[in-house]
């Protein structure tokens, strides 16, 4: 059996969390270590993962390259790759971007639903895509291996982010629009753009990504799975499943207001329900992953293709995309000179 890897979850961390990790056989997992929090706070947070590395050395470990995803399978542990939902982590300091990747982080998000220093979010009513920042901002996480994440962007500030970018980028948790119309999946042709890129789409569990929402089948999700294959192409789809186990409906209020407004932005959810959705019942934890695997069986999805959404394809795509951007062919002739 391949390697299981989950694209993006946001949980309320703790050793029953990274039990249950461990008894589904997960390998690895990119955890969301930052919404709104500035660089100290995000520090902060790696602080908080270094102490949970310390006492939990049997369970997790910081994952920083490709290869630690062969070291969770060997070693039975669960590899954790640090991601940003939001680039208020770097401030407006783009020689953050570095120190972050020196600390470990491996993903970042240009926008969290809003307008950002370097793109428009897809809550904004006018997408007027890269702006200069973002362009070099892009450029700079290329050369040190910080993947460009785009979930939570608008359709142009996407399309502009896989051309402007010399590295495959990554929609880490989002479905197609064509599914379900939801503000932050992804229009077909976005993603047909994002396959032939070489780019790595992460199919989200979350229900408010989800036709039905709470009530969609497990049958319904893997169909869309085999349509998102068809349209990124088989190595170029996995699962983020955007899990937020355990977190109190308090924390919405943060992950969608930060400190940018007053009022409270109920974003995909609704007036009546600003909370956590309940997962679909065939998806409550990661211990649940071998339903998907079955499920995937059921739409005659071949079993190299099912291996890769697992997690055969975000192990390729992280041994690619954490390390340095190797210099350009002048570099190399100067030093050959």
């Amino acid at each position: 059996m391949s390697v299981l890897v989950d694209g993006l979850q946001y949980a309320n961390w703790s050793e029953e969390i990274f039990r249950q990790m461990r008894a589904g056989d997960v390998d690895a997992v990119h955890v969301t270590i930052t919404y709104h929090e500035t660089f100290r706070e995000t520090v902060l947070q790696i602080e908080r993962w270094n102490r949970w590395f310390e006492a939990h050395p049997d369970l997790i470990f910081q994952g920083r390259s490709g290869a630690d995803v062969a070291l969770a399978r060997e070693t039975g542990r669960t590899a954790i790759f640090f991601g940003a939902q939001n680039p208020s982590c770097i401030e407006d300091d783009i020689g953050l971007v570095e120190i972050l990747h020196t600390l470990g982080l491996r993903f970042m998000q240009l926008t969290y639903n809003n307008q950002s220093l370097l793109a428009s979010g897809c809550y904004e009513e006018d997408d007027t895509g890269l702006t200069r920042m973002g362009r070099a901002v892009v450029a700079e996480m290329n050369r040190v291996g910080l993947v460009v994440d785009m979930s939570h962007s608008g359709e142009r500030s996407t399309r502009e982010a896989i051309e402007h970018s010399t590295r495959p980028i990554a929609i880490t948790h989002a479905n197609p629009s064509s599914w379900h119309a939801a503000l932050r999946n992804k229009p077909d042709g976005l993603l047909r753009a994002l396959g032939e890129s070489g780019g790595m789409l992460g199919l989200s569990v979350y229900p408010h990504h989800l036709r039905d929402g709470s009530a969609c089948t497990l049958g319904a999700w893997c169909d869309m799975a085999a349509r998102a294959v068809d349209l990124v192409g088989p190595e170029g789809v996995g699962i983020g499943t955007d899990l937020c186990q355990d977190q109190p409906d308090s924390i919405v209020e943060w992950m969608r207001v930060g400190r940018w407004t007053k009022a409270m932005d109920f974003g995909e959810g609704s007036a009546a329900a600003p909370g956590f959705p309940p997962m679909p019942q065939w998806f409550n934890d990661n211990r649940d992953f071998g339903r998907i695997r079955d499920g995937l069986r059921q739409t005659g999805m071949d079993p190299a293709t099912i291996d890769g959404v697992m997690g055969g394809n975000w192990r390729a795509f992280f041994e690619k995309s954490f390390g340095p951007q190797s210099a350009a062919p002048v570099l190399r002739q100067r030093a050959a000179e």
